[in-house]
């Protein structure tokens, strides 16, 4: 058996920031500064609820993932192998053509190229097609040798926007814009438990299942073959990635709070960051939060796309991965077009049908030497939290849900989207209860990877 290959400090890094591009979206850099704008002097309180949920969660899925080779059919068929492929059917074409890539296209659009538009009152159709021609062309292009994503992205694009992230930071801590004030009305009261909720809605840990198959293709794509060797580097990436992900959101706090004297309040994130940029560096400043805007998108649609991409080609192998890629960047060009409204509107319900479930495999898997791998446990929880799911999804399709909430307001953050934890934890328990009842002791999970599947729906 040959031996994984010894990976050195700038391999190891190039993997790190590989992932941290992965998970640093367009829209991930304008959260923070509008806490820290409207939190001002208060905003460690919601900025350390933000980075539990925003990054702490993403971090135990990656813990998680890395128990299973990456491979999140073969964790969700711990539930049953038809509710795995239901479920990554599901998440892979929200996570990737159906919402993120034309989400990013289009989040990247209205921040980088709309503002120098001068017909600022129209719907900006053709720009928006040729724009969305010319970045998913490039995304393409970028994902049709997922082997080549180390050397593309770990080791140019993420070091070329970190560097000009880091301008920005550094000019704002170096030459502040004025003083931190005192927080708005929104951030007196539940500041910590806003900024939790705020951080549970980025969804970066249910897209924490989509890329971890591509990455560690690209593990592998260095040398390192082994399950262990797998493992280890997964482990050192991630924590590389929470880390990175922790102190950029702080700095961004901090220039959205420091910014209220030069700039005045904004509406949105990503306006904050361009008056602020413009204010600390001048018109260029503008350039350079657009090419940082352009250059992250980028690296998410590349990571969304070679994901999917990855995983049907292995579930459906004869159309073959760069057929995968043209097909699925083809589908995410044409939501694209119809506008980010209508990508937000449409596919937010189905993100908040995802998240519960989600997190319940993640967690499950992160503690099932407690309890054995007993599926029992997998479809008590599962079972559990799909109607809570549901119902998130009902409410984020902006349907009225008064009445609901008032009949089930006794349950803990059931109107703040975490009404699934507790139903989950005691649907777990009575699964473990019913195990341990009716076998003696609890019935060990049968995983199937994505492979196996493969092969089954070959021979059938």
């Amino acid at each position: 058996m040959t031996s994984d290959k010894k990976l050195n400090f700038f391999e190891l890094g190039a993997l790190g920031f590989l992932l941290f591009a992965m998970f640093l979206g367009a829209g991930n850099i304008i959260f923070a500064p509008m806490v820290g704008q409207e939190a001002g002097t208060d905003m460690w309180i919601p900025m350390t609820g933000f980075l539990i949920t925003g990054v702490g969660l993403v971090f135990l899925a990656i813990v998680a993932l890395a128990k299973t080779s990456g491979d999140v059919h073969r964790m969700a068929s711990r539930v049953s192998n038809k509710y795995a492929i239901v479920f990554c059917l599901v998440l892979f074409l929200t996570l990737g053509p159906i919402y993120v890539i034309p989400r990013t296209t289009s989040v990247v659009f209205e921040i980088g190229v709309v503002p120098s538009l001068s017909n600022q009152d129209t719907a900006h159709r053709l720009p928006l097609l040729i724009f969305s021609v010319i970045f998913i062309a490039t995304t393409i292009w970028l994902s049709l040798n997922p082997n080549k994503l180390v050397d593309r992205i770990g080791k140019v694009l993420t070091p070329a926007f970190g560097i000009l992230l880091l301008i920005i930071i550094v000019t704002s801590i170096v030459n502040p814009m004025g003083q931190v004030h005192e927080p708005l009305d929104a951030y007196t009261d539940g500041a910590f438990f806003t900024g939790f909720i705020e951080g549970y809605l980025t969804m970066d840990a249910a897209a924490a299942l989509v890329f971890a198959g591509v990455f560690i293709q690209a593990i592998r794509s260095q040398g390192v073959n082994s399950n262990h060797g797998i493992s280890t580097v997964f482990f050192k990436a991630g924590l590389f990635t929470v880390v990175a992900l922790a102190i950029l959101h702080i700095s961004l706090a901090w220039i959205g709070g420091s910014s209220v004297d030069a700039i005045g309040r904004m509406d949105n994130g990503g306006q904050l960051l361009a008056e602020a940029s413009r204010y600390l560096l001048g018109q260029p400043g503008l350039y350079v939060i657009g090419t940082v805007v352009f250059l992250t998108g980028l690296t998410t649609n590349v990571a969304c796309l070679t994901a999917v991409a990855d995983y049907f080609a292995r579930v459906f192998p004869r159309v073959g991965y760069k057929r995968w890629v043209w097909i699925n960047a083809g589908l995410g060009f044409g939501i694209a077009n119809l506008g980010l409204e209508t990508v937000l509107s449409a596919a937010l319900p189905v993100l908040f049908l995802l998240y519960p479930l989600s997190m319940v495999l993640i967690l499950l898997t992160l503690v099932d030497g407690v309890f054995g791998k007993a599926r029992a446990v997998y479809v008590g929880a599962t079972i559990a939290t799909a109607p809570f799911a549901i119902l998130d999804a009902i409410r984020a399709a902006n349907v009225d849900m008064s009445s609901i909430d008032a009949a089930l307001s006794f349950i803990p953050l059931f109107t703040d989207y975490g009404g699934w934890i507790i139903p989950a934890i005691l649907g777990a328990v009575v699964g473990y209860i019913y195990a341990q009842a009716t076998a003696g002791k609890p019935e060990v999970v049968e995983e199937q990877s994505m492979e196996e599947l493969a092969d089954e729906k070959a021979e059938s």
